[in-house]
């Protein structure tokens, strides 16, 4: 039986009130920005969206939130709240903005987070975990699977300690036959070659795939894919479902200090900083 891709790919479409939700997100992060302050707007890159806000007093462990959009929408500034969990716990948090497609490439994308993490590494020398969500958590896997020394002189092989990828996509190709890939333009061997699952599996590290029980079947599958994949391959993986949740309410957790979710991201930071 063929799969609609379209359909299994189209989250608006699936999840009607979407509209409310993302509305939410926007008021709940400037709600937080207004009570928390942070370092806001560090430029990490030459463009004006290449830029990152910092949550935390900075001397503790460090994650970065990368946020989601499929390459081609949203901000930083819609997802700050989902700071307050893990600030909540001495973690700090950074949160990337990057240029959107189609005015650059979904490679241009995965350099600039790039570009985030190798300036995060050089004001903290520290290592760091890396979560993202939707096409964030696409790249989130990109950052965790990277050779670091080969970026940059002076980066180490372990900037990235750990992933966690929040309804993450991990295989690109079946986007090439959707409207998602208007903007991306992608043909099946660019597709191919972005996607993490195909790269060489970062051995040793830790990855979460999580992903919300009411998603597509497809979102389901690519969570599952990469713990499947990257496990055997000797990186420490864990799949979750979490129960009722879709692809706009599945980050929730992140806001509240006590949920599952932020426990494991800052245990995932901490264990990032030690030797």
């Amino acid at each position: 039986m063929s799969i609609d891709y379209e359909a299994e790919y189209n989250n608006r479409a699936r999840v009607p009130e979407h509209p409310a939700l993302i509305a939410g997100w926007a008021a709940d992060a400037a709600a937080y920005r207004d009570a928390a302050g942070g370092e806001l707007g560090v430029p990490y890159g030459p463009s004006e969206r290449m830029k990152l806000d910092l949550f935390g007093d900075g001397g503790g462990p460090l994650a970065v939130f990368i946020h989601g959009g499929y390459w081609q929408g949203l901000d930083r500034s819609s997802f700050s709240h989902l700071a307050r969990g893990l600030v909540s716990r001495g973690v700090t948090v950074a949160m990337p903005s990057y240029d959107l497609c189609p005015s650059v490439s979904v490679a241009d994308i995965v350099d600039q987070i790039r570009a985030a993490c190798a300036y995060l590494w050089r004001r903290y020398e520290r290592p760091m975990a890396v979560a993202g969500h939707s096409a964030g958590g696409h790249l989130a896997a990109c950052m965790l699977a990277t050779s670091w020394p080969s970026v940059a002189a002076g980066l180490p092989a372990g900037l990235v300690s750990s992933g966690y990828g929040i309804s993450g996509l991990y295989e690109l190709e079946p986007l090439v036959g959707t409207s998602v890939n208007t903007a991306l333009k992608l043909d099946a061997a660019e597709a191919r070659r972005l996607s993490p699952l195909a790269w060489p599996a970062p051995r040793g590290r830790v990855f979460d795939a999580v992903v919300g029980g009411a998603e597509s079947a497809e979102y389901l599958r690519q969570s599952r894919a990469v713990t499947q994949v990257w496990g055997d391959a000797g990186v420490r993986t864990r799949f979750e479902a979490l129960e009722d949740a879709n692809h706009f309410t599945v980050v929730a957790p992140l806001a509240d200090p006590q949920s599952a979710m932020t426990r494991r991201l800052a245990s995932l930071a901490e264990a990032a900083g030690k030797p």
